[in-house]
């Protein structure tokens, strides 16, 4: 990958919302370089998405997050690969990673409500072949996520260092 993708990787996790010219001036490349660039990496799916990290606490909505640890039979031929893509087409499901340690699949969940959630554990992912454990965290205050802070303070926190 060349230094101008990687770059542009860099600036646009940290605020995705430039504009292409900031982008250009950030990077110090012509505006059609960085736009051809941009462009590699979407079609290529680098690129899959432009999201804002958002913290929900805020909104006061019915809103609840839970990590689920599932452990599997993995399917002849098929891997984890074939259960996992049976999990990520549920609605509720946020993400689903293949982890190593004691269970095979992490997956993050989202319902309105604590029942909501609790029928899908209960009627939709336990119930998939070669499912042959569950167990559910919930997820009761976020302190940080995708490199932001949620603790709301913006005041400078240095220790001041005074002669």
């Amino acid at each position: 990958m060349d230094q101008l993708k990687l770059e542009l990787l860099e600036i646009l996790q940290e605020d995705c919302r430039y504009p292409l010219e900031k982008l250009a001036v950030m990077t110090g490349r012509p505006m059609a370089e960085v736009a051809e660039a941009l462009d590699a990496l979407e079609k290529d799916r680098v690129i899959l998405r432009y999201s804002p990290v958002i913290n929900w606490d805020r909104m006061h909505i019915n809103r609840v997050e839970a990590m689920i640890e599932v452990k599997v039979m993995p399917q002849r031929d098929m891997g984890f690969d074939a259960i996992a893509g049976r999990i990520y087409r549920f609605e509720e499901v946020k993400s689903v990673y293949l982890m190593s340690g004691g269970y095979d699949l992490l997956v993050l969940v989202e319902a309105a409500t604590l029942k909501e959630l609790a029928f899908f554990v209960s009627e939709k992912l336990s119930t998939i072949d070669n499912v042959t454990s569950t167990a559910t965290s919930f997820v009761l205050k976020r302190y940080k996520q995708d490199g932001v802070i949620f603790d709301g303070a913006t005041a400078d926190k240095r220790l001041v260092v005074s002669p």
